[in-house]
Order: structure tokens, then C-alpha cells, then sequence
């Protein structure tokens, strides 16, 4: 397993108040969603930097508490950017899944081909649940988003029931009309791999095409602020520069939110895993993942 650190110099200017306009999809594109088909493809990994990110050799793997204590010297950002603005909050998977094997295993289709309408997630050597894990960020992260005036749509609130299905994830946070989305997850990736990565959408016809370029923005600025703020590498496993385009995940394909699904980390990797297991890691996760979304506001997207 490669060990690396990553030094990031990051250099940012926050205007406060800006808003940020979400464009609504017609009804004749909606009956498209539900009648056009079209191929499946392998997902198509992009490359978009807006940081210089240097990466010196290392031979010893951090701890838990020298990367938070990494995270901290950072400094922080203000969160007034997302003061007034609507984002919805997405904690993948559900703790009741597994019990309802049947009902997730149903068929949606997505756009670009059928997926199941949910999934169990995966989990750490130590037995932690990334259903669990995904549901204390995404609390933690309401918290310190509404703390700061922004509205913020949960998609659940517990981990006792199964779903929602993929198409009414979307759902939830189209009717919402939010201006930006996040559903947070934990990768199940190979062991010897580290680090998070963050999927957006292709641009699909019909689908996608009026939040691809916004939900880009999005995720360069969630990555930028989350490698600073947690000192978590980007993926060595998958992606470039943390960033996987993806046409087959139905809660991105089905929004009409600029949005994004965030794999914070790989919890089949034991580094990786000591961090996410870790409450004042996770702490810094849902701090570094705030702070992305007040950039995002901040840019005027």
C-alpha cells in the first residue's frame, strides 16, 4: 500500500450573499426521464484541479490524531456563504436495508440503463456500518449548516428504516427546489487503497445537462475544502485528482440539483477506517464539507 501525505496550499476570497439560481426541468423533459433509454458506460474519470497539490514520499501512515490535528492547523473557513441558501443532505444507504432485501433489490431506471432501487453499503473490519457512519455525518453536517442559515432537506434522519429508493432521493430534493446537493457515503474499495474521491455527474441528454457544469463546480469545491480540512488523500485507487464522472448512479442522473455523491474515505482500508471510525475525525469531515458548499455558494455558481 502507497503512503502518501498531501500538502495543500489553498488560497480563497468568500463574498458573502450570493445566491445561486437552480434551473428547473419541464414537464415534456420529465415524461423523457421516464421513456428515453439509453446504453450503459463504464464510468468516466475527469480531471479538474483548481489547487496545487504536492505529494511527498512518506513512509509512515498518519495517525488518526495527526491527521485531525493536519486538519486543524488548516484554519477554517466561514460558513456565512451558505446563509439563506437550500441544500439537501443525503445519507446513503439506510440501517433497515438489509431486512428488506426484496424491496431494495427492485428494478429503477435511471436514464442511462436499470439500477436497484437501494443498497446495503459496506462496513469496516471492526464491524462499523457505513449506513451508521453516513448517517452521523450528514447529522452533524445539518447541524453546522443550519447553525449558519442555510435550509437544509435530510433525506432521513435515522437508521432504523430501509430506502428511499435512488429515483425519490432525487425526488425529495427536487421538490425542495434545493440549490445544491450531497449524498455522503464511505467507499468499499480494495484494502491497499486509500483516500476519498467525489462523483458527479456526466452529461446525459434529457438527464443531467443543465446541472453537469454547476455539479463540476460543486465537487471541486467540496474536494478542495474536504483534503484541507481532513487531511485525507484523494483516492490512489480510482478517479484523478479525486474526481470520478459517473452515468450510473440514479440519485445523481434523476436530480435536477447540482449534486454530487462523496465517498469520504475507503473503509475497507485499515488507515482509512481508523479515521472514519474515529467522532472527532467525522467531526472534521462534516466541518470540511460545509465549508466546501460555502465556497460553492462563494463562487457564484
Amino acid at each position: 500500500m502507497r503512503r502518501v501525505g498531501v500538502l495543500l496550499t489553498l488560497s480563497l476570497v468568500v463574498t458573502f450573499g450570493v445566491s445561486c439560481a437552480t434551473d428547473s426541468h419541464t414537464a415534456a423533459r420529465r415524461v423523457a426521464r421516464r421513456t428515453r433509454s439509453a446504453p450503459a458506460s463504464k464510468p468516466t474519470i475527469v480531471s479538474t484541479t483548481t489547487t496545487t497539490v504536492t505529494v511527498p514520499p512518506s513512509t509512515v501512515a498518519p495517525t488518526v490524531a495527526t491527521t485531525v490535528a493536519r486538519a486543524a492547523a488548516a484554519g477554517s473557513l466561514s460558513l456565512g456563504g451558505v446563509r439563506g441558501h437550500v441544500i439537501v443532505v443525503d445519507a446513503g444507504h439506510n440501517g433497515g436495508n438489509a431486512a428488506h432485501a426484496s424491496e431494495i433489490s427492485r428494478s429503477i431506471f435511471i436514464g442511462t440503463q436499470t439500477r436497484a432501487c437501494d443498497t446495503t453499503g459496506t462496513q469496516t473490519a471492526d464491524g462499523y456500518t457505513e449506513h451508521a457512519y453516513n448517517l452521523d455525518v450528514a447529522l452533524r453536517l445539518r447541524d453546522l449548516l443550519e447553525s449558519s442559515g442555510a435550509h437544509v432537506v435530510m433525506i432521513r434522519t435515522d437508521d432504523a428504516g430501509w430506502g428511499p429508493c435512488i429515483d425519490e432521493r432525487a425526488g425529495i430534493g427536487n421538490r425542495a427546489h434545493a440549490e445544491a446537493g450531497i449524498s455522503v457515503h464511505a467507499d468499499g474499495g480494495p484494502s491497499s487503497g486509500r483516500g476519498f474521491h467525489v462523483n458527479t455527474p456526466a452529461n446525459i441528454a434529457g438527464y443531467t445537462d443543465d446541472i453537469y457544469a454547476a455539479s463540476h463546480t460543486l465537487g471541486v469545491a467540496l474536494r478542495d475544502a474536504y483534503a484541507a480540512g481532513t487531511g485525507m488523500p484523494p483516492a490512489n485507487y480510482i478517479g484523478s485528482n479525486g474526481m470520478v464522472e459517473r452515468r450510473d448512479f440514479g440519485g445523481l442522473n434523476l436530480s435536477d440539483v447540482p449534486k454530487v455523491l462523496f465517498e469520504t474515505g475507503n473503509m475497507q482500508n485499515a488507515t482509512d477506517a481508523a479515521l472514519l471510525e474515529s467522532p472527532g475525525f467525522r467531526q472534521r469531515v462534516a466541518a470540511a464539507l460545509a465549508q466546501g458548499f460555502a465556497r460553492y455558494f462563494a463562487s457564484g455558481a
